[in-house]
């Protein structure tokens, strides 16, 4: 029997011959934690009489959730992590401005086929160039930190065949929201869920990234999509070719199957309370809204960017509007700079911030007001999850948030003209 992906990542890192519901004690390939995860972890470490790590060059440490500080007791987190990274000759710590960790993981630490853990529930971002990746607790990372190795249960396979070609206005992000309205938060746990079919393939990297991403909103373990040319790309662009991409199959069994037209789908947008509360941004139009975001790990990409820039480009924000726009790292800030899109967004009336999580976790840079509504390229839009339990808040498309920040209240794209 062909194996997947899934199976066969985890038979190398675990050199045994695994399959779906194995349990495997895996290597690790790389590893990594935040300001929001990696203080827990160091204790964590320091309790398990932790000496040194496994592996200081494959260990990544990421200032992002609250970077700069915004208090005091954060400053202090801040400064164990860089006390712990110096002590451990941690080659791989980023400060505050480099960015949030998952971007800055793909753009340096994963390459395809890699094992990686990540102290944050979208690591399963990186299956976007088929690694698989998961969100782990801090206590297990602290065992990572000493041993470099992680019990996993070999998860079973759902592949989405996303087939036809997506209307114009329609982007990853609108596929993935369609997906997880289907699915529901539950409807994958702990499954390996991975994207195929022409939609997929037709998608860039960093529209792959944007489906994977948001996997973990349907309760996936890992999301995937298989390496292509476009993967290798990717790696050719930032100047890396030694690459061990890791395809299925031709035989490979999957647990289930689903497919989806995405010619009939149309821009989506995950209404408040829920992330799987997903309905047509047609259905919801009109909507007034006070703040609109765009960025974080799920839309704060380069191409997000480009997408909100053409659609903003001459125009202004509604005057009862504030729009706050963050790169998801220095990287895509700086091409954003040379290519003229963060003049569009300020002429335009936009704050920009500095690379980071920003307003997504709701501890700095936009918590908004009770009774205000939010509309957010983000993931998440629990009760509280910006910051205030008596906002609401929308998730969309880099277009639907553009559009929407133009006219004052949830617009659809197709009616915001680019």
């Amino acid at each position: 029997m062909g194996k997947t992906i899934s199976e066969k990542i985890l038979s190398r890192a675990s050199g045994k011959d695994a399959v779906a519901g194995d349990i495997v004690l895996a290597e690790v390939n790389f590893a990594m934690a935040h300001d929001g995860t990696a203080p827990l972890a160091i204790r964590s470490f320091r309790e398990m009489n932790g000496k040194k790590v496994w592996d200081p060059n494959k260990i990544a440490l990421v200032i992002d959730h609250v970077a700069p500080s915004a208090s005091e007791g954060t400053s202090i987190l801040h400064r164990e992590m860089r006390r712990f990274a110096e002590e451990q000759g941690l080659k791989n710590f980023y400060d505050v401005g480099s960015g949030v960790c998952h971007q800055l993981m793909v753009e340096r630490h994963v390459k395809p086929g890699y094992l990686v853990v990540g102290a944050d529930s979208h690591t399963c971002t990186y299956g976007g160039v088929g690694a698989f990746a998961t969100g782990i607790g801090s206590t297990e990372m602290a065992a990572v930190f000493m041993s470099g190795k992680l019990w996993f249960k070999v998860p079973e396979t759902y592949k989405f065949n996303l087939e036809g070609k997506p209307p114009p206005y329609v982007s990853s992000k609108d596929l993935i929201l369609y997906l997880v309205g289907q699915m529901k938060a539950d409807g994958a746990n702990y499954r390996a869920v991975e994207f195929a079919g022409e939609a997929t393939k037709a998608l860039s990297i960093d529209g792959r990234f944007t489906l994977c991403n948001m996997a973990v909103e349907m309760g996936g373990k890992a999301g995937l999509v298989e390496p292509d040319e476009k993967t290798t790309a990717y790696y050719r662009y930032l100047g890396i070719t030694d690459l061990e991409p890791v395809k299925n199959d031709a035989d490979a069994e999957f647990e289930e199957a689903f497919f989806h037209d995405t010619s009939k789908m149309e821009p989506m947008i995950s209404c408040p309370p829920t992330v799987d509360n997903v309905k047509t941004v047609r259905e919801v139009e009109g909507v007034e809204i006070d703040q609109v975001f765009l960025g974080s790990c799920t839309n704060g990409r380069y191409e997000d960017l480009e997408l909100a820039a053409r659609l903003l480009k001459g125009k202004k924000i509604h005057k009862k509007v504030r729009m706050i726009v963050v790169p998801a790292s220095k990287m895509i800030l700086m091409k954003a700079i040379r290519e003229g899109l963060m003049e569009i967004f300020l002429e335009s009336g936009c704050v920009v911030c500095n690379p980071g999580c920003g307003p997504c976790v709701g501890t700095h840079q936009g918590i908004p007001a009770p009774g205000e509504v939010v509309i957010s390229t983000s993931n998440r839009n629990f009760v509280g999850r910006m910051g205030c339990d008596k906002a609401d808040i929308y998730l969309c498309s880099p277009l639907t948030a553009a559009a929407s920040a133009v006219k004052g209240k949830i617009t659809d794209p197709r009616n915001g003209g680019i």
